[in-house]
């Protein structure tokens, strides 16, 4: 069984955790993998809050105001989950990292130590105007007017580019879904682009 490598990259709300989930069932039931290790910063960055600890605290002002949280936490918290549950025939499926342009230096770095090729990157595409409306239907806490304006603004600035890095690369392969189907819709996109189907 190959090594699967998946790495997600879309806006705040592209519907990108439930194309996330949706792949890990399709994934499972098909045989395709057994072993799938889901590496959310997100989810991580979360229990750093909940902890209340002193960094915590600051992640959380981070995160209020819109801005990436710094390199060095961000990788920190997404290599341990990599020591701590990579297995030979682990599935890898990465989102929220990489971000920024240094993140993804640290990511090439981290598949070469892993041996890992044939990494797939799937960019989930929305419009502006569609992730706006979709958050204001989603009604987090951090998704004030002020929040979002920024992160759209730091996914223009870093993420972008922090995928486009891999354009070209050897052993990566970005396939560019149109988000602004129905999830379903999405999933077959993907899957079809995959190949799996």
């Amino acid at each position: 069984m190959q090594m699967q490598t998946f790495v997600f990259f879309g806006q705040v709300g592209s519907g990108k955790g439930t194309q996330v989930d949706l792949l890990q069932k399709y994934l499972k039931d098909k045989n395709i993998a057994s072993d799938i290790l889901y590496t959310s910063t997100g989810d991580e960055f979360r229990k750093v809050i909940g902890s209340g600890s002193y960094t915590g605290q600051i992640v959380k002002e981070t995160l209020e105001k819109g801005f990436l949280q710094p390199n060095f936490i961000t990788t920190s918290l997404f290599t341990n989950i990599l020591i701590s549950g990579m297995k030979d025939e682990t599935c890898l499926i990465a989102d929220g990292y990489p971000r920024t342009i240094v993140q993804s230096e640290s990511f090439e770095a981290m598949m070469k130590f892993y041996k890992r090729e044939n990494i797939k990157i799937i960019y989930i595409e929305i419009s502006k105007e569609e992730a706006v409306r979709r958050l204001k239907l989603r009604g987090r806490h951090d998704d004030t007017e002020e929040g979002m304006a920024k992160r759209f603004d730091e996914y223009t600035n870093n993420v972008i580019p922090s995928m486009n890095y891999f354009q070209g690369k050897e052993g990566y392969e970005i396939y560019t879904i149109n988000g602004e189907q129905s999830k379903e819709d999405v999933f077959k996109e993907i899957v079809n682009k995959l190949g799996f189907s």
